[in-house]
């Protein structure tokens, strides 16, 4: 995991002095050209981020998270990083686990997310963290994450 942020950071970092170095707007015409160059140029380096992210972290997949949990795939989608994992619900039922669950798992994952993918959130880049059952293949929850969802962001 380490390596993987000290990637997303070495193309953060290149694509910063990238727009640092671009000429400086001379009229607000180019000026407004150049934003939506920046703008673009941001876009491709999150895309490419992700495309990494995606490489390193789907290298020793299926992995056992926990006792019930365990992260199947992950992919990109768009500006999205999707895990998908399969939950093993024992006895309960996919309904019974949506019911009982769903808010305690929405809380965890959004405060796990905020804490510690706050540079990938603040780039611009959201996650997506989608459960499904093990016994039925069926969707539980899907939480997705983005910049706005943190606390952080109201101070």
């Amino acid at each position: 995991m380490k390596k993987l942020f000290a990637i997303s950071f070495g193309i953060l970092a290149t694509a910063s002095l990238l727009i640092a170095d671009a000429s400086s707007p001379v009229q607000s015409a180019q000026t407004g050209k150049m934003v939506r160059q920046e703008v673009d140029l941001n876009k491709f380096q999150n895309s490419e981020v992700l495309k990494l992210a995606v490489k390193e972290l789907s290298k020793d997949l299926p992995r056992k998270i926990d006792a019930y949990t365990t992260l199947v795939n992950v992919r990109k989608e768009n500006l999205t990083l999707v895990y998908v994992y399969e939950i093993n619900t024992g006895a309960k039922s996919d309904e019974a686990v949506r019911k009982e669950d769903h808010e305690r798992m929405r809380l965890a994952v959004t405060d796990g997310t905020c804490r510690t993918s706050k540079r990938f959130l603040d780039s611009g880049i959201s996650i997506s963290y989608l459960y499904n059952s093990a016994k039925s293949k069926k969707k539980l929850f899907q939480f997705d994450i983005s910049r706005k969802e943190c606390h952080y962001n109201d101070r």
